[in-house]
């Protein structure tokens, strides 16, 4: 998809970065390993299941960077995970929503809680579960490998797959449109080398 100026003008406004999880922030592959319980713990119930997720550390980055550039970030996910809420609290995200049915109530009550319009919010999704809030917000995003839909419904098509650094791409076009990129890159830089100018 080329990037087009309406994509531009619309990141140019954003302030929060909201995004699904599983194929965005990860590839989407659910890594299950059942551990078996104890005899002894009374009746059997079945195996304990940990989960497991893979996380691009340029993602990471991209988000400590846009916070640099006065961007907040956050997720709305549908499945509810421990190893996506250690990664939150890692990433230091301002909005977590895990378990919710309905992504375009929880995007609306993240907008009031934010003080917030709709267009000044981006949204990153991969498949349909994430076009209602895409049709809401100011500016939509599918990650390379989403589904014919979402990338129709979508202002602008990452370069990577989801969880291949994805979210980097977009935090890399929000920050460019608002020439902010550069002047955050440096200080982020700076805050990693320990320099304080």
């Amino acid at each position: 998809m080329p990037i087009t100026s309406s994509a531009k003008a619309r990141a140019k406004k954003i302030k929060l970065l909201l995004f699904d999880v599983d194929g965005v922030l990860t590839d989407g592959k659910l890594f299950l390993f059942p551990v078996p319980t104890s005899q002894s713990s009374g009746p059997a119930s079945g195996p304990i299941v940990v989960e497991a997720k893979g996380f691009h550390a340029q993602d990471g980055a991209g988000i400590s960077i846009a916070r640099i550039a006065g961007i907040k970030s956050g997720l709305i996910t549908r499945r509810n995970s421990e190893t996506v809420a250690l990664r939150a609290r890692d990433l230091k995200l301002e909005q977590v929503h895990q378990g919710i049915q309905n992504k375009l109530k929880a995007f609306r009550e993240i907008l009031s809680a934010e003080g917030l319009s709709a267009s000044e919010v981006a949204f990153v999704g991969d498949d349909v579960i994430d076009l209602t809030v895409m049709r809401n917000c100011g500016f939509s995003v599918a990650v390379a490998n989403a589904r014919r839909e979402v990338k129709d419904a979508a202002h602008y098509v990452t370069p990577h797959a989801g969880g291949d650094g994805a979210l980097r791409d977009v935090i890399e076009f929000i920050l460019k449109a608002q020439g902010k990129w550069k002047q955050a890159v440096e200080k982020y830089i700076g805050r990693e080398s320990g320099d304080s100018n």
